[in-house]
């Protein structure tokens, strides 16, 4: 399991929601620390930054003092500086296994897509990410999956590169909180007289892949766009995380025009687990 998760908070209402509500349930799986960050954004800040810093070393033990009642093991962090920028410092400082985040669904993504903290934090950080996907329901928050079951039933997309191994041993990490997952190509290249064969060649590649992991998958080979097949699958198969590869190499570019891993963190409903490639 992840043993040590960096979250980061901005005290809002549904950051503070995620870490009551997701990140102390996680903490039944095997987490063993789990250290609260806040970012005083130097360029909103100022001069003030530094004022500011201890007000929040105090609001951060404050949080941290309702979870230790809870049994988890707690450190607190205040940075200042650019929050995406310090998140994944910070992220390699401590060694974390993954860095948690939420985020308020597809809307707020295209809105924010260019500028928001999550969104750069993905393209800055070498660490798995892993997005928890929100929605308001009149005045209340809602993820889309239950914490305690998010790493039930798994899709893990695979395009058998590379990625594709980093992503296995990811997966390694959580194999124990699988119930049954899914492992899912999209052949989306090729001619059309190579069509069968491709297919046959990645259902044995997945197969080989569930081995490897050792525990229980269904292997699904689709074709066509590699993200409209990992989101559908991944609603036809009530999958309750979806877990994809982040290309390293030009990611700015691939972002803006529109990467897989792009297009599943902003259309998917349920949570996405980004895993980084270079």
């Amino acid at each position: 399991m992840f043993e040590r998760i960096l979250y980061p908070t901005d005290f809002s209402e549904v950051s503070l929601h995620a870490l009551k509500h997701c990140i102390a349930e996680m903490s039944l799986l095997g987490v063993k620390r789990v250290y609260l960050l806040h970012v005083i954004d130097i360029a909103v800040a100022e001069l003030e930054a530094f004022a500011l810093e201890e007000i929040y070393k105090t609001k951060l033990e404050n949080l941290a003092k309702e979870l230790r009642e809870r049994g988890l093991d707690v450190q607190t962090v205040v940075r200042i500086g650019i929050p995406a920028i310090e998140i994944a410092e910070e992220a390699e400082r401590i060694n974390a296994d993954l860095i948690a985040i939420p985020s308020m669904g597809e809307n707020v993504w295209r809105h924010m897509f260019l500028g928001s903290t999550v969104s750069n934090l993905v393209r800055a950080t070498k660490r798995p990410v892993l997005i928890l996907k929100y929605n308001k329901k009149e005045n209340a928050f809602e993820l889309s999956v239950d914490c305690s079951n998010l790493f039930r039933r798994p899709l893990v997309a695979l395009d058998f590169s590379e990625c594709s191994k980093k992503i296995i041993e990811v997966v390694k990490n959580f194999k124990e909180a699988i119930e049954e997952g899914i492992l899912l190509h999209s052949v989306d290249y090729g001619k059309i007289e190579e069509l069968e064969k491709n297919i046959e060649t990645s259902m044995r590649e997945l197969k080989r892949a569930k081995k490897e992991i050792g525990v229980e998958f269904e292997t699904e080979v689709m074709v066509g766009t590699a993200s409209q097949a990992i989101i559908g699958t991944a609603l036809a198969k009530r999958a309750t995380l979806i877990v994809v590869g982040k290309k390293g190499k030009g990611i700015l570019k691939e972002l803006i025009l529109g990467s897989t891993a792009d297009r599943v963190m902003r259309d998917s409903k349920i949570p996405v687990l980004l895993v980084p490639c270079e």
